[in-house]
């Protein structure tokens, strides 16, 4: 039974992303194809077999077995079905292949809009609900960077003010771990450190290093700030109060909650001094603690917790932008067209070679992985993996690969430039070979997520 709740536990978000995405997909197929008088023979979301459906006028409408994608058939078109008995007929008014190019260009494409628009909606709905939470640069006197991480080896240390991140004047925290910096492929950092400037780099391939820590940089803005000390621990023995800002450990600037953490892990029970800053009192209040071990992890506390949601806006005066509904519109197109960018270069640099291509393609396991992570974070984090992963199926489906849609825009290009249609045998063939290509991609994919499980 619990081997079942954990399949299902990742199956349910992904499916119902996965149906969520095809429906609109399929949609804009189906409506432009209708538009344009052309007859709709199926609209299934998921391939067969088929599990349910209802025929309605000309179009049958259903639900099948395989979760994996969808079509829509429309008369006289070459798809996924490879039937090509309507060949031998004269092109029907309804068909497909009866209608001008530039109509039949708009039908391959309308999936492809419906995906970023679907994609636009939800980072507007996003904008617009929730609007951005953000910790304002001039706010942040220094950062806490954990030794071994990405980037302490890219020369950063505890203490370090961050200025600015490819050149750009940081505005807000967020902007440390700008996509759109890290795919340029030269991610560059300027600190501030005990009034010295610094300029350090990151390594060329920093998609691939990102991806091998979970998009972890190492690195933490939370304050050594107590919330509340647990009753009769050696925090409480120490004098240690509730509100009260640890600011060094052992005379050494320590005023993050990482670093605190760290020093009493590796205490291994020596006395620790600490200076504290409480509130009404002038100057930092030295006391001393001695970490005990906790019995059932077998590591070094003192019983403090760490600060609330409320203490981080106080110590970093967060701010929480709203928007109105014309500007959250504008703001989801911003951030639709971005991500896109951020999708569009990264692929360039996997299939060029900078970055690891292992390393950074996830197939339908990682994917299920990602969402079931996204869906348990709460509705903020799956409908933003929605609207990623909406934009990402648009510009694959876009690639000029047979079997996609940029497959059969290609051939529609080529009818176009040359005022004559391809041959409805090479265009089965290139379909089959598209087919056979995704087949294989997908196997890949799936090993490649088997290999980094």
């Amino acid at each position: 039974m619990a081997f079942i709740s954990t399949i299902l536990s990742y199956l349910v978000p992904i499916l119902g992303a996965i149906m969520i995405l095809v429906f609109i997909h399929e949609l804009g197929h189906f409506l432009a194809a209708r538009l344009f008088g052309m007859r709709v023979e199926k609209f299934s979301v998921g391939f067969p077999p088929r599990l349910f459906g209802v025929k309605i006028g000309d179009t049958d409408y259903s639900v099948g077995l395989t979760p994996l994608g969808g079509y829509v058939s429309i008369s006289g078109m070459v798809d996924e079905r490879m039937d090509d008995s309507f060949a031998e007929k004269p092109p029907e008014p309804w068909e497909y292949r009866a209608k001008p190019v530039w109509q039949r260009m708009i039908v391959i494409v309308a999936g492809v809009v419906f995906n970023m628009i679907l994609a636009w909606v939800i980072y507007a709905g996003i904008k617009g609900v929730y609007g951005d939470t953000v910790i304002p640069a001039d706010q942040v006197s220094g950062i806490y960077v954990e030794e071994g991480s990405l980037f302490y080896t890219m020369g950063m240390r505890t203490g370090d003010r961050v200025l600015a991140v490819n050149g750009a004047p940081l505005q807000t925290y967020d902007d440390l771990l700008s996509e759109e910096a890290i795919v340029e492929g030269n991610y560059v950092v300027k600190v501030d450190r005990g009034g010295r400037t610094l300029t350090l780099e990151g390594p060329q391939d920093m998609m691939t290093q990102l991806n091998r820590t979970q998009g972890d940089l190492g690195y933490s803005l939370v304050p050594a700030w107590v919330s509340d000390v647990v009753s009769g621990s050696p925090a409480e023995a120490a004098g240690i109060l509730t509100g009260d800002q640890i600011q060094t450990i052992n005379g050494a600037s320590m005023p993050f909650w990482e670093g605190l953490l760290t020093a009493v892990g590796s205490s291994e029970g020596d006395t620790l001094m600490l200076g504290v800053r409480r509130a009404g009192v002038d100057s930092l209040i030295q006391l001393t603690v001695v970490p005990n071990q906790a019995s059932a992890e077998g590591r070094y506390t003192i019983g403090v917790y760490p600060p609330t949601e409320a203490m981080l806006r106080e110590a970093y005066q967060v701010e929480t932008r709203t928007y109105s509904f014309a500007g959250a519109l504008g703001a989801g197109w911003e951030q639709t067209m971005g991500t896109s960018s951020v999708i569009v270069k990264s692929f360039g640099r996997m299939f060029t070679g900078k970055e690891d291509v292992r390393e950074n393609l996830g197939g339908p396991i990682m994917i299920a992985k990602i969402t079931k992570q996204a869906a348990e974070a709460g509705a903020l984090f799956f409908w933003n993996i929605v609207a990623t992963l909406s934009i990402t199926l648009a510009i694959i489906n876009i690639l000029p690969i047979p079997a996609l849609d940029g497959g059969h825009l290609v051939f529609l290009i080529i009818e176009a430039v040359t005022r004559r249609e391809p041959s409805l045998r090479v265009r089965m063939w290139a379909q089959q070979i598209g087919f056979f290509l995704m087949l294989g991609l997908m196997a890949f994919l799936i090993i490649n997520d088997l290999l980094k499980l």
